[in-house]
């Protein structure tokens, strides 16, 4: 998680909502990403996407079979849909987010029966990760 952090640290610095990813593979990082949603101007520039993207390119699959990620921020629907689809198998995640997770704070889609079960661990290194994300709303704000 602190790899994330890290990540999440590049997109504040580039006033991006800071979100940083990480995916691991037999203990190895195959990839890692943070939001970059208003540098691209895309919707889908958020860290998940893009680590799973570049994932994919580097294990030359579309399935991400024992693959870990860890995000500090509870992924939104989209990123959560990503990532049943991709079949990684643990989400690991930091802050929870009340007006768009989907892990549990607003729905949670990984409770329907997918063909795929992801195990999802959330509140790791909690504090820190939504620190990041108050000091950044704060520095926006004034």
């Amino acid at each position: 998680m602190k790899m994330a952090i890290n990540e999440a640290i590049k997109a504040f610095n580039k006033n991006e909502i800071p979100v940083g990813c990480v995916i691991v593979k037999n203990d190895l990082v195959v990839a890692k990403a943070h939001n970059l949603r208003e540098i691209n101007n895309l919707v889908t520039s958020h860290a998940e996407i893009l680590a799973i993207t570049k994932a994919n390119k580097k294990l030359n699959s579309w399935r991400l079979d024992d693959c870990d990620i860890y995000v500090t921020l509870e992924p939104c629907s989209m990123c959560s849909g990503a990532i049943i689809q991709s079949r990684i198998k643990n989400l690991y995640f930091g802050a929870y987010d009340k007006k768009a997770g989907a892990c549990g704070s607003v729905l949670n889609l990984f409770s329907y029966p997918f063909n795929h079960k992801v195990n999802v661990v959330g509140g790791i290194l909690e504090e820190e990760c939504k620190k990041l994300l108050q000091d950044f709303f704060k520095t926006l704000r004034s």
